[in-house]
């Protein structure tokens, strides 16, 4: 476990200290698109922080070759070589996007072409434990189409669910954690050694988002663009394809694979465990389908009634909106890992289910409510979680108009709506900050809950 949490903080650490040079490269590379239609941020915000996510996975597998233990796993399998192959061919097309928009075509091309060099190095599935049936093993025609339709699908949803500041990172940080302890359990409770490269991949995905994590909360000082989301979403179905395709189920449980199979939840878990950061994605892509057709469109054209625009218009903060999202991906995700656990207490963990999950709706019909401190300790916390009053105004000698006043002192309907041109802020530059400098302060939230 040590060699694990090492190989995390290193990850974490690198790409954490890369994440501010790569912001500035990217606003001298022009590496920063026109504000759309359907985008929720109002100023240029520079991409390309997949650049530093890509060095740390590197760091991180780097550092692991060199470790005692997990050395062992580059000696006895070629998976972590075909990830780092897979990964950065990903993340050279998410580069080019990033400063070039390629053709959407041209990308799903190139996720394809990722995977099929992770299959032709051996990370594929090769059987598939199915319940009432047992371990059924794949053609190799087989298992290469399933790898590669589980790495698209992985990735395109990571990419989907790229809305809001710190929601893509946030929320795959949350899957990799409930992954990595259910390989974890494999690898050491039951000396399976083949469940040691899908450890090892979820944490140093763990490590990649929390080290980009606090550059990319909101406000966020750069965006992960698709360099960093579609190469986070391929470490994530490596991870599953890599614990759920070659792990026999016979060697955890013993007996006949059958019985293997029902004795507890099978290996199949992990491959619905990446799934589980898909289920949000997917009822918005679902809704959005559904709404656009009802109303005469295309299921294609862009709009901004996404579930993150819907939190944000219904009175949601920014950080809210993420914060109840990043809740019912871990509900899914550790619900799922519960139950892969000790399946006998299937009804336990459903009731549990059942309750977060109405807390979790009582939190979406609370959208106004922000909980205030004592005034004892109101000089402790942010100005929004102080109570009207605390702060007495100075008085004005004289009254200043609109025009006259700051541009960050005017309220949202007195904001003057001047362009902003590329690289340039009305605050502090790019999106008001640099990469380790203060933030922005705003005085009404809703001014500040923009992202992309």
């Amino acid at each position: 476990m040590r060699e694990y949490l090492l190989t995390l903080c290193i990850t974490a650490a690198v790409t954490y200290l890369l994440t501010g040079p790569v912001r500035k490269f990217a606003i001298v590379a022009g590496a920063m698109p026109k504000i759309r239609a359907r985008d929720v941020h109002r100023e240029p915000t520079p991409r390309l922080g997949g650049i530093a996510m890509f060095f740390g996975l590197c760091a991180g597998l780097l550092v692991a070759d060199h470790l005692t233990n997990l050395s062992e796993v580059f000696d006895t399998s070629n998976e972590p070589r075909a990830l780092l192959s897979g990964a950065a061919l990903i993340w050279l097309i998410g580069v080019l996007d990033d400063k070039f928009e390629i053709d959407a075509l041209i990308k799903l091309g190139g996720q394809m072409i990722a995977a099929g060099a992770m299959v032709m190095q051996g990370l594929t599935i090769l059987w598939l434990p199915i319940p009432k049936v047992g371990t059924v093993a794949l053609t190799q025609w087989q298992g290469t189409l399933l790898t590669v339709a589980l790495v698209v699908i992985t990735i395109n949803a990571v990419n989907f669910v790229d809305g809001l500041d710190g929601l893509a990172a946030g929320m795959v940080c949350i899957a990799a954690a409930a992954f990595f302890m259910y390989a974890y359990r494999i690898w050491y409770s039951y000396g399976i050694e083949a469940a040691a490269p899908a450890t090892l991949f979820s944490a140093i995905l763990m490590g990649m988002c929390l080290g980009f994590l606090p550059h990319n909360m909101h406000p966020a000082r750069i965006f992960m663009g698709d360099s960093g989301s579609m190469l986070i979403g391929l470490v994530l179905a490596a991870g599953a394809i890599s614990v759920t395709g070659q792990v026999d189920p016979d060697n955890l449980f013993g007996g006949s694979e059958r019985s293997a199979v029902h004795q507890m939840v099978p290996l199949y878990i992990p491959l619905l465990m990446p799934l589980t950061i898909i289920a949000i994605p997917a009822a918005d892509l679902i809704l959005a389908i559904v709404r656009r057709t009802w109303r005469g469109q295309s299921p294609f054209a862009a709009d901004r009634g996404h579930l993150h625009h819907r939190l944000l218009e219904i009175g949601h903060s920014h950080s809210r909106a993420v914060l109840i999202m990043y809740f019912w991906s871990a509900l899914i995700a550790f619900g799922a890992l519960a139950y892969s656990v000790n399946s006998a207490s299937s009804m336990w963990i459903v009731l549990g289910v059942v309750f977060l999950s109405a807390i979790g709706l009582a939190l979406l019909l609370l959208p106004r409510f922000t909980p205030r401190t004592p005034r004892w300790a109101e000089a402790f916390v942010p100005p929004r979680y102080r109570r009207r009053g605390a702060i007495a105004e100075p008085a004005a000698t004289t009254p200043q108009t609109a025009a006259e006043a700051p541009a960050d002192e005017l309220l949202p309907e007195e904001e003057p709506r001047t362009p902003v041109a590329a690289g340039v802020s009305r605050v502090n530059g790019v999106n008001g900050s640099t990469a380790l400098g203060a933030r922005p302060r705003f005085l009404d939230r809703r001014k500040a809950g923009t992202s992309r």
